[in-house]
């Protein structure tokens, strides 16, 4: 169980509760620059190698999040995973 005063909720995510979730392929077309970064751990989302490569993503498309953030947070934000994309 995570706690509420786990370092990486020091930032506000409210933004965040009750989203709908898709699992797909980091591109870099899916930001502005090369990468991005998870909203929980600022863990790495690029094609480069080291980086992650997959994760998810809010519908807006601008909000990721890695795999470990994801099923650590899941409950607590509410999360609904919908259709993955391959």
């Amino acid at each position: 169980m995570i706690e509420k005063n786990d370092w990486r909720l020091q930032v506000p995510k409210d933004y965040l509760k009750g989203q709908e979730l898709r699992f797909a392929k980091y591109t870099k077309n899916d930001t502005p620059s090369a990468h991005t970064h998870c909203d929980f751990c600022f863990a790495t989302f690029s094609v480069y190698d080291g980086d992650l490569h997959e994760g998810y993503f809010a519908r807006d498309g601008k909000n990721w999040i890695c795999p470990i953030c994801y099923n650590d947070f899941k409950e607590m934000f509410g999360w609904k995973l919908v259709e993955k994309e391959v």
